[in-house]
């Protein structure tokens, strides 16, 4: 069995690799208070990771390394994520009387039932949900399965940054546990609170619908904010380095803002809106209480009131540290730029703290 969802320990580092960059992230704890030890933020370059899964290793490994350094952290073990898309996971009811170890012998015999692969290529853990309503002689159980290669190259990519993988978690599962630190940004309801979690991404843009606590809804498109890159490299004659550079720093045309930066927006806004109407259409829910923006391309000027305008639903930019304290080396303005797309990397180092 494979860290996939427990592997309870001390202090880990959180490393979130994405198609970009590699963000790195130690959280200490100040009275009952998270604190901001150490971060980082190393980029990477096109096709290091494609589509979730790691081409480029010795680069990803690098990345690591840079940003181990950049960080100052001390910390010699990490956890880290696989997509959601890579891991497939299922509910099962389980005798309540099982011990984990008795689970995990039954679990490893039946998983050919729950997994569309051979189970020589699968990582395989479980976690235990709780008793059934329906019947407490019976526990529900979370089954989660991802290809072994996947699993074995995140390990590979740390272990070659200089750092050992302690805990391999769930994307959903990360953004699940930093959310629990933006609810009281957010104007929700007291009981039964509906969460859309927006993370636009490069390449990707993900929906997760958190609904007491839980990822009920998951879904994920094709698009992200490497279009308005591509746009302004080729509507202003500018490498792809410089495109983006100036989408982050500002310094364009007049004509930027009209012509490139609001069609972009209008697109992210349908995408919004195209994936919430699929959740409504799929669920027992009908509507969401906010949207919280996540991810790189969250922070774009204007973004999150445009989406609230027009969809008219409460629409804040996520920032996990808004009450935490920081250590003395963290750069707090640095910091509060990319806390957006800090949280997968925020999710994981909370493992800490199980």
């Amino acid at each position: 069995m494979f860290g996939l969802l427990k592997n309870k320990s001390n202090t880990v580092l959180g490393v979130d690799i994405s198609s970009t960059s590699v963000k790195v992230l130690e959280l200490g704890l100040s009275g009952s208070q998270y604190k901001v030890e150490a971060f980082s933020v190393e980029p990477l370059p096109p096709g290091a990771v494609v589509e979730n899964n790691i081409h480029e290793l010795d680069v990803i490994g690098e990345a690591v390394a840079k940003a181990l350094s950049h960080s100052r952290t001390s910390l010699k073990s990490a956890a880290v994520a696989v997509s959601g898309s890579a891991v497939i996971t299922k509910t099962i009811d389980m005798d309540a009387s099982l011990s984990d170890d008795e689970m995990e012998t039954q679990i490893t015999v039946e998983a050919d039932q729950y997994i569309p692969y051979a189970m020589d290529e699968v990582a395989i853990d479980f976690e235990v949900q709780g008793l059934n309503e329906k019947n407490p002689e019976r526990v529900e159980v979370l089954l989660a399965a991802c290809r072994r290669d996947n699993v074995e190259m995140r390990e590979e990519a740390l272990r070659l940054g200089g750092i050992k993988t302690k805990i391999v978690d769930i994307e959903a599962f990360a953004m699940e546990r930093a959310c629990e630190l933006i609810e009281g940004q957010l104007d929700l309801p007291d009981e039964d609170p509906v969460l859309a979690v927006v993370d636009i991404g490069a390449t990707k843009t993900t929906l997760n619908v958190i609904s007491r606590g839980k990822t009920v809804y998951t879904r994920e498109q094709l698009f992200g904010g490497r279009q308005l890159t591509d746009e302004i490299q080729r509507r202003y004659g500018l490498t792809p380095d410089e495109a983006e550079k100036a989408k982050c720093r500002g310094g364009l045309p007049d004509d930027y803002e009209p012509e490139v930066l609001d069609p972009f927006r209008e697109t992210v806004v349908q995408q919004v809106s195209r994936s919430l109407q699929f959740f409504y259409s799929s669920s027992q829910f009908n509507d969401v209480d906010a949207i919280a923006l996540v991810g790189g391309s969250a922070s774009i000027v204007g973004m999150a009131e445009m989406i609230q305008d027009k969809l008219g639903i409460p629409t804040r930019l996520a920032n996990p540290f808004a009450g935490m304290s920081l250590a003395g080396r963290v750069d707090a303005d640095e910091l509060a730029s990319e806390a957006p797309s800090l949280m997968i990397a925020c999710g994981l180092a909370m493992r800490s703290f199980d």
